[in-house]
């Protein structure tokens, strides 16, 4: 048998401690899939002190991951640290610098540095690997850099956050609001104490901007990202979904246009009988549109110990085996092309509307006046209530309460419809700013 590959794993959290409670697990079955024992060697974090649950006698303590990742008895570093710079940046520069392997679960750290990232190690001879960043344990880089290589890829789409799609599937399944689930999710775990990294979005923006590149042979640009988080979404845009046909889901959307790259993250409308509408959960989903291979669409657990862990075993695996790409994002770093970004303004498609009207003369004339400025073309309009309401009265009990008026547009182009919507909403019409949800056919 060959030597040990000896591991330095660096961060020792959720994703730390369940990487070692799954090696603990699984040792002999391990080393027999690659013909050589994996051991850890060293670790490094923040609390040596700290109660993990976890055995560490016998394994070097180093407080400085730096340390960690330069010493010579360790062959591979696993950082797990987090964030895009920092400890988890520096520990990564040093051991591709030093011509070893790492294995990351980082994807803010890949989002901000990855190309660079990439180059060193190509520079080096070594892996960079990352299957982790993205999706927990669904095996969608390897999909995209190995399965699917023979294919052009015209689109990547999906549920990239599990920690959004828990609170959309309760607000629909069990009819509650927005705060009330998210109060929930943290009580959980599923959400921060500081949720906006989540619900604003940026987390997915994150995995997106990975499976961008991999997808497009372009340079990582998480900076290029339009993003909305879910922060604005209500029961009344989930019953109306609902009674649409539609379902709500974040969804992180990448595809290649004319004018150059798209990517965005959004709340859409799903059709309701569509595979990923019925994702739900904390469940996260990838789909990937391919010349040759049609539609894929990868299911599965995005986040947690024994997921994430799993997939970052899968990268070491192919260290172990010698089997890892030579490049990181698919092509040479040197040869991902530069990203251009596509002018989201020009997106074509149909638009949810959901609008607070004034009850008084001339105010829908108004409306629909200013979306025919702009060759805004309705398709319907329905003058809905939220379920169980009084008609003509407020929550005071007083008539003339601004009117819930939902407007289904046909296809136009963004930059259109937030025109006049500006503008509806600059002539006093409304009494709060309108909702816009896009609708993705799929």
């Amino acid at each position: 048998m060959k030597n040990p590959l000896r591991l330095g794993v660096a961060g020792l959290g959720t994703v730390g401690c369940g990487l070692l409670r799954l090696m603990e697990a699984h040792t002999a079955r391990l080393s027999e899939t690659v013909g050589r024992s994996i051991v850890v060697a060293g670790v490094s974090a923040r609390s040596r002190d700290k109660a993990r649950g976890i055995r560490l006698e016998g394994i070097s303590w180093f407080s400085d991951p730096v340390e960690l990742a330069a010493d010579r008895s360790i062959d591979v570093l696993v950082e797990l640290i987090g964030g895009d710079d920092g400890p988890a940046k520096a520990a990564v520069e040093a051991a591709l610098a030093a011509g070893k392997p790492v294995v990351t679960a980082n994807k803010a750290l890949l989002a901000r540095h990855g190309a660079e990232l990439a180059r060193l190690a190509e520079d080096n001879g070594v892996a960079l690997s990352f299957e982790a960043a993205v999706a927990g344990g669904i095996p969608v880089i390897k999909t995209l850099r190995e399965s699917l290589a023979g294919n052009r890829v015209r689109r990547v789409y999906g549920i990239l956050n599990g920690t959004c799609n828990y609170i959309l599937t309760k607000m629909q399944d069990e009819h509650r609001a927005f705060a009330d689930v998210l109060q929930e999710a943290q009580a959980k775990g599923y959400a921060e104490a500081d949720p906006t990294f989540d619900i604003g979005g940026f987390d997915t923006a994150h995995k997106l901007a990975l499976l961008t590149s991999l997808a497009f042979g372009t340079r990582v640009a998480f900076d290029q990202i339009d993003v909305e988080g879910i922060e604005g979404i209500t029961q009344a845009d989930i019953e109306a979904a609902e009674d649409l046909g539609y379902r709500i889901k974040l969804l992180g959307v990448a595809l290649e246009t004319e004018s150059g790259i798209e990517q965005r993250v959004h709340p859409a409308m799903v059709p309701q009988h569509s595979a990923i509408a019925e994702v739900s959960g904390v469940t996260n989903c990838v789909a990937i549109d391919g010349d040759s291979v049609g539609n894929l669409l990868l299911v599965g657990p995005g986040a947690g110990a024994a997921p994430t862990a799993s997939a970052v075993m899968g990268d070491i695996l192919d260290i172990a085996r010698g089997g890892t790409s030579p490049y990181p994002f698919r092509v040479p770093a040197a040869r991902l092309k530069p990203y251009t970004r596509a002018t989201l303004g020009r997106h074509h498609g149909a638009y949810y509307v959901r609008l607070a009207v004034y009850d008084r003369p001339g105010a829908m004339a108004g409306i629909a006046g200013r979306m025919g400025e702009r060759h805004v073309s309705l398709e319907s309009i329905v003058q809905r209530r939220p379920r169980g309401a009084q008609i003509g009265i407020n929550a005071r009990g007083q008539p003339g309460a601004p009117t819930p008026v939902i407007l289904i547009t046909h296809e136009t182009t963004e930059a259109a419809i937030r025109t006049a919507l500006d503008a509806i909403h600059r002539d006093g019409h409304v009494a709060e700013v309108p909702q816009m949800i896009r609708i993705e056919p799929l």
